[in-house]
């Protein structure tokens, strides 16, 4: 799912050099050519701050919404590249947001997890697009350490992110990233069971499930861990005019996700953005040297 991703975003930023952003999301010409590094740092802070004041005063109902609106205009977004790309109607931006906010209403109030992975193939390429206008080469870089050097505090040190997940799964029944539960054969069997046994009432079934003790394990990766190797590869297609170092920062940041996935153990949270970051910069380096 990650290097569908990836593939989806330099895809749907090639299109965007053709077509400009909907929504009002295109970058006002006086800062078209200005890279707005400094702006885009404070505003990760300020949205990570709002965040953690919305979790502790836990405001499901307000992150909720905040969610809902993110993902309905990111989904517009991606789906507004796609459309236009088949051609079907000059309307692509509108018929693309009819589309998305149906999803995007699934996706955050209902809680169905095909529906929930499909749709995150499709929002990080979305947002990566409104950011690459407002990024160059050496912002993206410096971009890529800090935040690097963030998901290692949040993770082994704060347990900031374990908390933030483990809140968006228990609390919003919903997760920002890609989330994939799995059982042995005989957990599933019960599952199996529960579920037939209480399908046309979900609160019995979630009820019965707590009490029955089932242990279903979950492998998750967070959004950041998704969007900022599609950013970093579309700055560099487009600071370059080729998609060659575009692919090339795709497939050894995929390289060292599949690396960290090997060396992880079951149970334990890892900051993925510092091995993320490591495989980018591999691959700029070897572009840089071969091209």
């Amino acid at each position: 799912m990650f290097i569908v991703t990836q593939l989806i975003g330099l895809f749907i930023i090639s299109t965007y050099q053709i077509i400009p952003l909907p929504y009002g999301m295109e970058p006002p010409e006086e800062i078209k050519d200005q890279p707005q590094g400094p702006s885009i740092i404070i505003a990760f802070i300020i949205a990570i701050t709002l965040f953690m004041i919305l979790i502790k005063f836990n405001l499901s109902t307000f992150i909720r919404l905040w969610f809902f609106i993110v993902t309905t205009l990111a989904l517009g977004l991606a789906l507004t590249a796609i459309i236009f790309s088949l051609n079907i109607t000059t309307y692509y931006s509108l018929l693309a947001l009819i589309i998305a906010l149906p999803l995007a209403y699934i996706k955050i109030f209902k809680r169905h997890l095909i529906t929930h992975n499909l749709t995150e193939l499709l929002i990080y390429p979305g947002i990566a697009a409104v950011f690459i206008p407002l990024l160059n080469t050496i912002w993206i870089i410096i971009i890529l350490l800090l935040i690097s050097l963030y998901d290692i505090w949040a993770v082994w040190h704060s347990s900031f992110m374990e908390k933030m997940a483990r809140y968006q799964i228990e609390n919003l029944k919903f997760f920002t990233g890609f989330f994939i539960p799995y059982a042995n054969k005989n957990q599933r069997k019960k599952i199996k069971q529960l579920k037939q046994k209480y399908k046309n009432n979900d609160k019995e079934l979630e009820k019965h499930f707590k009490k029955s003790k089932i242990k279903v394990n979950l492998a998750i990766l967070g959004g950041g861990d998704v969007i900022f190797p599609i950013i970093t590869a579309g700055v560099f297609m487009i600071a370059y005019n080729s998609i060659i170092p575009a692919l090339i920062i795709s497939a050894t940041a995929t390289l060292s996700l599949l690396y960290l996935f090997i060396l992880a153990k079951k149970g334990k949270f890892y900051p993925a953005m510092p091995f993320l970051t490591i495989g980018m910069y591999l691959g700029m380096i070897f572009y840089w040297l071969v091209f």
